[in-house]
Parts: C-alpha cells; structure tokens; sequence
C-alpha cells in the first residue's frame, strides 16, 4: 500500500533511528541494539515513519522486508511475517539454502506447491514472470495483478499439496525448500527463521547489499505464533547485521508482548522510541500552511497533536471548536456518506476481507456481477482515497482506523453474510485451511458440521506449530456443538484434545482446569474408553509443571483405586506419570513399591517402551537417592540395554525415559552415555515429542558439556532450553532451566561478571517457596553463585535454604560432596575453620559410599582448601592433585582444571616453582581450549613465577609503565603522570605483554610486584 501521508516532524527520531541503521551497515556509532520498538496511539504516524525508515535503510543499501499485522485475523498462524517474506524473490530464499523447518513462517501452515522450476508459487501453478512488488509500491499500473492473486499472506491459492496432511505444520513448503512432510515443533521454526534471516542479511547474491531491516508493523494485532517468534529473535538475535523495527499501540499490547520487550529494553537488546504529539508549530505549518491560523489552532487544540486526527479533521473542514460527539469515528463515516449503496457495500467488503481483498474474490464476496462494475467501484473509492492498491493485486483501505470503522459499522447481519461469501470464495481459490477459518468463524450463526470440519482442519494443522491457534479453533468448534448425547463423545475428545494445545501453548492453568471439568464428566465405566485415564494423566502432567506434585500425586492414586480398576493400559499410563511426579515431593523409597509395580505390569502387557519408562524412573530414583550405588549403576545398565533395544518410532510416544536415563548417566558420572542418549532424545522430541522434553534434554546435554568443558556449546543449549521453557510457561520448568544456566554461566565468563547471580537469583524467584528437587538445585547453584560473587554468608545460607536446614536433607543424596563444597569455601572464607572441617569430613563420608569419581573430586578440593586455609601448602597441593587425577577419571575436564590451577600457587608456595609451572601451565591450557574464562581469568592472576624474572629485559621506559600499572593507574593516568600520549602508552604496554607472556594488567601487575627486589 503507498503512504501518502507526509511524513511531519520527527527529525529527532529520524536521527536514533539512523544512528542505528548505520551501526548496522558498519558506521562508527557504535554495535546497534537488534530491535527498535516504536510506539504510541493509534494515528500518531508510527507507519509513515516505519515507511521513511525502510526507504533510508533501502537507500543505504540494506534488504528491507516489511509486514503488518491485521486486527481481525489473529490467529492465522506466522501471518505478520509472511507478509514480510512476501517482500522477498522466492529464488532469494532457495538460493541460502533455507532449512525446511521455517517454511511455516515463509508460506503459512501450509505452504503453497513447488512450481516446475521447483520456486513457490502463490496457486500451485506455474511460477509467475513477474517480479514481486516491492514493500510500499502498487502494481505497475496500481490495478489488480490481471490474475487477481494476493499476496502470500495465507491467501488463495495456498493449499494442500499432494499428500498434505491436517495435521502437518510443513507440509508443500517444506517440500519447496527440499524438506519433507515431516511435523516439526515450533522452536524449530523459532530458530531457522532466525538463520534464514542471518543468512538473508550477509548472503551473497544480494546486488552487493549488506544487513537486513525487518519492519513489522501494527504488532499488537499480531497472532501468538507470530509474538513467539519475536520473542525468540529478542532473546536471541540473528547472528549478523540483522535489524528489527516494530511498531505497535502501547495501550493495546498484550501484557506478555510487552513484558519480553521490556526485557529486552533492560537487557539493551532493544531500543524503544515513543511517539507522542506533534508540536503545534510543526503540525500547522507543513499540514495546513494556508488555513488561518485561529481556525488552525482549534483543529490543532481538537486533535491533541495527532496528525491522523488532525488530517480527518482538515479533510472534514470541521469548523467548529470542538470534534463532533462522535469523535474520529465520526468524521471517517461522514467521508463514507457520499458512496452509493454499491460503493459501500464493496468498501465493507474489502474491511472484511482484508489482505485477501483481490478483484475475483471481491467480486464473489461483495455479489458484484461483472469485473467492469466491480473496476468502476473501486476506482471511485480509490478516487476518494479510501481504498489503495496493494501487492498481489490486492486492495485496502487507507488506514487500519478506516478499516475498524468501516467493520464495525457494517450492519451485523450483512456482515456474517459477507464472511460467508468470503470463506466460500476462499475455499474455491484453494486458499490456507487457517485463512478459511477465520471468516468460516465469524460466519457462524448456530451448529454447522461443514464449518466445525473447516475449523478442525485449521487446528490439525496449526498443533505442532502454533498451538495456541489451534486451541483457539478447537475452543470455537466447542462453542458451537450441540449439548446433546450424539456429540458427546465427540465433545469430550476435542476437550482432550483442546487441552493438550493449552498445554503447549504454556497456558498450563487452563488446560489443567479445562481436564478436570472433563474428569467431572467422564465416569470410565467403559472398558473400551481410555479418555478418563488419559485425562487425568495429562492433568497430572500440567499440576506437576504448576510444580504442584503433591496434587499430581494424589490424582493419580486416587484414579488408580478407583472401582471398576482402570483397565491395565490404563493402570501402566496413569504408574508412569506416578513415577515421574511422585520423586520431587517424596523419597525415592516411598515410591520405589508403585515404580516397581509398573515395571511388572508393563512386562506383563508385553510393552516394552513403557518397561523401558519404568525402568529408567527406578534407576533415576536409586542414582538420586545414593543409598545403593551398586543398585543403581545395575539398574542404569539394565534400563540403557532396553532403551537402546527400542527402534525410534518405539519410543516417539514415550520419549521421557531417553531424558530420564541421560540425567541418570550423567549423576554416575558416564558423560558419553548421557550425552549420547540425550541426542537421541533430543532428535525424538524435536520431531514428535511433547515440548516440555526438550529443555530437559537440552539441560542435560550442556551440564554434560559444561563437565567436560565444553563451554561455548554449554551456554548455547542452555540458551536454547530457556527459549523453550519460556514459551511452555511453567515456572518449575523454567526455574530448573535458569539455575542450570547459571550453572554453566559461572565458568564460562569471566570473574565478577554479575550474569550468573542474577539469572540464579530468577530461578530462586520462578520456585518460591516450593521445596521440590528442582527448587532445591536453583538453591545450590544460587550458592555457587554468591561465592564467586564474593559473598560468602549469602553462598552459606542459600545452601543450608536448599538442604532445609544444617541435616542438609534437601540436597540431592548423589551430589552432596558438590554442594557441601561451596558451604567448606564459604567457611574458609569466614574464618570459620573449625566448621569448613566439618562440612569437608561429611563431605569425605559421602564420597566414600557414593564411589563416583567427579564427588570423591570435590571432597577432595574441600580438603585441600582446608588445609590451605591452615597454611598447609603441601598437603594441599597433594590432594588438590588427587582430585584433578580423580575428575580426569570421571572426564570432567572443567573440574581437572580448576584442581590443578588451585594446586599451582600452593605448590609454589611450598617451593615447587617447577611442579607449580607445570601445574598452573597444565590447568590453564584446558580452561583455555574449553572456553572456561573464569579459569583463565582467575589463573592470569597467579602466573608462576619464571625462572628468570623477565622486568630486567624490559627497557627503563617499560619498567617505568609497568611500575605504573602495579599502582593501578589507568593508560590517561600514565600517559599524564610521563608526559606521553595514550597511544605511546598503549604501545609500550603491547610490548612489555609480549616481553613477559601476560595478557592483562592484573597479571603484569602481579608479576610486577613478585618481580621487586626484597625491602
């Protein structure tokens, strides 16, 4: 659509806004922040500056994609950023070798058929010659495409293809991208949009362009799938000059839209620009230069500095004082007021059809006979700049105001009639299953098993990958079906199956709610009916992502001693969610009984993905329990052998024992195992798995890397699993995820970052005052944090909060050594060495019963920082030594690393300079290569001692600054004190790091001071 308003005033905005593109492009200013968030009222000209912003980011040489939310078609999935995607050649996309995973968000769900060229085409027919219009241009000639197509917004024309299923969230898309039909999960296309549009921004073959500007506008009507995918790109920017430039009404966003963007504002990821008023001055003078000034000033007083406002009312010649009683709304009718019947009428068409308005399908939807007439009617409403030509050949109306005005002042009636013509005119040019249902549910007047299918045939299609749609149309299909004992069956499966959609759209409340009103109905007298159980395992499911295990645990047993018994598949489902529930609230002997009786019945039923599921809850629950090792290292084994033994389409509906065998594997120290089964867990999940899997496969996975120091690979699973867990919304998932987060954030950046605590801190907050297994762990690593922040009460009494109380019965048996670790340090540091020895013989007990390498490791590093704090640099250096050997047995590199660096200075101070060199040289190249920046920081400062002190190679200058830096001055304190400029300090400094082999000012200066003669 052309903007032709002028764009009035916002030169201070203009300045940000190109201050930030040239960051983008390579301009001095400096890195850009990834998203721009413009806001304010409605008519405040947040388009007409995101249409000025994408010419000047055009000009400089940037590829500009732009879409726009519409108000009333919020749930056809990805639709604001097809529209974007519509900007763009086809060829452009297939040339970066675009994973078929984003074909959702480039085509819809789904996507239109391959042309013979193997290009999407909008019609599953050959691909066009003609070229895409670009953003804010008419066609050509500013008429209708002559194949009256739209654009790719989920049009006509997006259909199935062959073999395309209901239920399948890629299906002709993906194949247009060299994918197959194969469903994927939301987060998957969450994270090939965003390497697409990395790819777009720094691909070749872009006409020697550089970065990418993605303007998308009217946020705040935007779908939920839509807003999902933002907020993953605000979390996560693309990797590349990648800009995002929304625009949206503050006072009509949604609490969450706002709340991730207020995120990123705090995180700096997002700058955010207000639109507020117009000056008088300016409004007057380039709006109505020629009116009197005392007329313009009460147009002016009228609109309140809205140029939108202030424009109608210019246009409207108001004369008076004031703004007529009906205000805005008012005014935009009266332009309406001279139309013809005809005229009006086809205008009430396009505000109901919206982006799909094309000549042949206005045609049909408006009851226009004869595309002549139809020409005649909106050239006049073009002539009276209501309507402007769009892409595609589509029309709209000027603004989204118009449009809403327009809308809702169709008679009602008429306008059900219109959306009924629409959804059949749609269905007839083989438009998207999502755009049907939109008019298909605003034509609804009463039970119609014809729509209910078109509604269902959207929400098989929107479930894997816009679940929050599909539970939207499953709601409408509910709505509508009759009360009666034919449909109630029918009625209490879509409630099952409703529920489950509120689940993966992270509406856990209202899913759990919806199932129990379901359990109310369903006695499970039928024998053949498996929908009680199934509803009451899935309700305890989501009380137990409530982190609400005792009500989880009480449901089941109460379901499982019901008379009539549930039938025994039944029974095996309903002892499996028993199993994984009951752990966090109650000792593993207290449920080992009901696991064990699980494990019977599925052996009995001759299932063996659920013998498997059983088997590896008793082999978690033994391993976390660490009263038997040997127990739970032969149940580990068992469990690992019928995993292994099941072919994948065996585990696709019960994947949770791959998590819970690779977190079993992983407390027994087995790295390779866990990992291993971890990946395969992952591949499973991402594919046909519930999604609440993935973030705690993708957290074992980074603990794993993280042990084995991993680092780099660490922080972007963990990164991954929070995009997840924040999308799922449970507070229990998400605290797990932020505390294990923190957990591998500690060693992989630098010391006295402050990001560790602060995400620690969040975990904490997600578990309130729950004392489940998973609140205990955000606990523990809060200590961690805190002691590495330099608060050693605060490490001290998180802890002991995690153990609820001084017995430490809290802390998870088979870690314990771990944590007891941070309360000896944190004793050390308080002088209170009388207590450190008594939390490190504990910790030594344990150990010894536990016999894994990795704890009898950390007992051994509480011991030696014992003995160091008692000025025992031997013995200390001895069993720092002792736990490195020990952690390199386990293959915790990370743990190997830090023991042998704590070694290095006692070592020296023992008289070892050599076995302190090779100590603190050995610990620092594994930090180094594993990307452990805490280590290497920390090591930096405690080099060892040369065997030739290097100051006396050091010019008189050299010596002189590096004297300097030890005092701590800064390079302009220097630079003053000598006489000399910045610069010839930085040089003499760049000199004197390659001189002695030290890297940064804290280790020259401890060099420095080692390296003085004795007083």
């Amino acid at each position: 659509m052309v903007d032709r308003a002028p764009l009035v005033g916002r030169g201070a905005e203009l300045d940000r806004l190109d201050a930030v593109i040239g960051a983008v492009v390579g301009a001095p200013q400096g890195d850009a922040p990834g998203v721009i968030d413009l806001t304010g009222p409605a008519g405040m000209g947040k388009s007409r500056l995101l249409t000025e912003v994408c010419r000047r980011a055009r000009a400089r040489g940037l590829t500009v994609l732009r879409g726009r939310a519409t108000e009333y078609e919020r749930h056809i999935p990805f639709s604001l950023f097809t529209d974007a995607f519509a900007d763009l050649d086809p060829e452009a996309i297939g040339g970066r070798g675009a994973d078929p995973a984003v074909a959702p968000v480039l085509y819809g769900a789904p996507g239109p058929t391959p042309g013979p060229d193997g290009r999407p085409t909008p019609d599953g027919g050959p691909a066009p010659e003609t070229k895409p219009v670009p953003d804010g241009e008419p066609t050509p000639d500013g008429r209708p495409a002559p194949d009256g197509r739209p654009g790719p917004r989920g049009g006509p024309g997006q259909h199935a293809g062959p073999g395309q299923d209901a239920g399948t969230g890629a299906g002709a898309g993906a194949d247009a991208l060299g994918g197959t039909e194969v469903p994927v999960d939301r987060f998957a296309v969450h994270r090939a949009a965003a390497r697409l549009l990395t790819a777009l921004a720094r691909g070749p073959g872009d006409g020697g362009r550089r970065g990418l500007l993605l303007a998308l506008d009217d946020l705040h009507w935007a779908d939920p799938a839509s807003l999902e995918l933002l907020d993953h790109l605000v979390r996560h920017p693309p990797r590349g000059p990648v800009l995002l430039v929304v625009a949206r009404r503050d006072r009509q966003t949604s609490a969450s839209l706002a709340a991730a963007l207020t995120r990123g504002v705090d995180t700096g990821a997002v700058q955010r620009l207000d639109l507020g008023p117009l000056a008088e001055q300016t409004c007057v003078e380039q709006l109505a230069p020629g009116l009197p000034p005392a007329r313009a000033g009460r147009l002016y007083a009228a609109s309140g500095g809205n140029p939108l406002y202030f424009l109608t009312l210019l246009q409207g010649q108001a004369a008076g004082p004031a703004v007529p009683a009906g205000g805005l709304t008012a005014l935009l009718l009266d332009e309406l007021t001279p139309l013809t019947t005809a005229e009006r009428r086809t205008a009430e068409a396009v505000a109901v059809l919206g982006d799909q308005a094309t000549a042949p399908v206005l045609a049909q939807t408006a009851e226009v006979s004869g595309h002549g007439l139809l020409d005649a009617h909106l050239a006049a409403l073009a002539g009276r700049d209501l309507l402007r030509p769009g892409p595609g050949g589509s029309w709209s109306l000027r603004h989204p105001v118009l449009r809403t005005v327009v809308y809702e002042n169709t008679e009602p009636r008429r306008r059900t009639g219109l959306h009924r013509r629409a959804a059949a005119a749609l269905a007839a040019a083989g438009a998207a299953a999502a755009v049907r249902a939109h008019h298909v549910e605003r034509a609804l007047t009463g039970w119609d098993p014809g729509a209910a299918d078109a509604l269902l045939e959207a929400a098989g299609q929107a479930e894997t990958t816009a679940p929050a749609s599909c539970a939207h149309w499953l709601g409408v299909v509910l709505g509508i079906l009759p009360d009666t004992p034919e449909h109630l069956a029918r009625r209490h499966a879509l409630q099952l199956r409703r529920a489950r959609a509120l689940g993966a759209c992270g509406e856990l409340r209202a899913s759990r709610d919806l199932l129990m009103s379901l359990i109310a109905q369903v006695d499970g007298t039928d024998p053949d009916d498996g929908l009680r159980a199934a509803a009451v395992t899935l309700c305890a499911s989501m009380e137990r992502h409530l982190g609400r295990y005792g009500e989880a645990v009480a449901l089941l047993r109460r379901e499982l001693a019901r008379r009539p018994a549930p039938r025994p598949a039944d029974a095996l489902a309903l002892g499996l969610e028993l199993g994984s529930c009951a752990p966090h609230v109650l000792s593993y002997t207290a449920v080992r009984e009901d696991v064990l009786r699980t494990y019977g019945l599925a052996l009995r039923l001759r299932n063996e993905p659920a013998a498997a599921g059983a088997l590896t809850t008793a082999a978690l629950g033994e391993t976390y329990a660490g009263l038997a090792p040997a127990t739970a290292r032969r149940l580990a084994d068992r469990a690992a052998v019928r995993v292994d033994a099941l072919a994948d389409r065996e585990l696709a509906d019960l994947c949770e024992p791959l998590a819970r065998l690779a977190w079993t594997e992983f407390y027994l120290d087995r790295f390779p195992e866990a990992e291993r089964h971890a990946d395969r867990g992952l591949a499973l999940a991402r594919r046909v798995g519930p999604p609440h899997l993935l973030p705690h496969l993708l957290v074992c996975k980074a603990v794993v890397h993280m042990n084995t120091c991993r680092l780099e690979s660490a922080v972007e699973l963990s990164e991954e699993a929070e995009n997840i867990a924040r999308g799922i919304g449970s507070d229990e998932l998400l605290g797990l995820v932020l505390g294990n987060k923190a957990q591998v954030l500690i060693p992989s950046l630098p010391p006295g970052d402050p990001a560790p605590l602060a995400l620690a801190e969040e975990a904490v907050a997600l578990s309130g005052v729950r004392s489940s297994w998973w609140a205990s762990l955000g606990w523990c690593v809060l200590s961690y944090a805190a002691l590495y922040a330099g608060d050693h009460q605060r490490a001290r009494s998180a802890m002991l909060r995690a153990g609820r109380g001084p017995e430490l019965t809290g802390l998870q048996p088979s870690m314990r050594p771990l944590f007891l670790e941070a309360l000896v340090n944190a004793a050390v540091a308080a002088g209170d060495l009388q207590e450190a020895e008594s939390w490190a013989a504990r910790a030594a007990e344990d150990a010894a019963r536990l016999g894994l390498p990795a704890q009898r490791a950390s007992a051994l590093r509480s011991a030696a920082a014992v003995r160091a704090a008692r000025d025992e640099p031997s013995e200390a250096t001895d069993l720092y030594v002792r736990a490195a050997a020990e952690a390199a047995r386990a293959g915790a590199t990370l743990w190997e690393s830090q023991a042998l660096l704590m070694a290095a200075p006692l070592a020296a101070r023992a008289g070892g300079s050599r076995r302190a060199s090779t100590l603190w040289h050995r610990g620092r190249r594994l930090a180094e290569a594993g990307g452990a920046r805490l280590l290497t920081g920390l090591a930096d400062l405690f080099p060892p001692a040369p065997a030739h002190p290097p100051l006396p190679h050091l010019t008189p200058r050299e010596r002189e600054i590096a004297a300097l830096v030890t005092e701590g001055l800064t390079t302009p304190a220097i630079a003053a004190r000598l006489y000399l400029s910045p610069r010839t300090v930085d040089t003499h400094l760049s000199h004197i790091f390659r001189k002695t082999g030290v890297t940064t000012r804290a280790a020259l200066a401890a060099l420095t001071a080692r390296s003085a003669p004795a007083p």
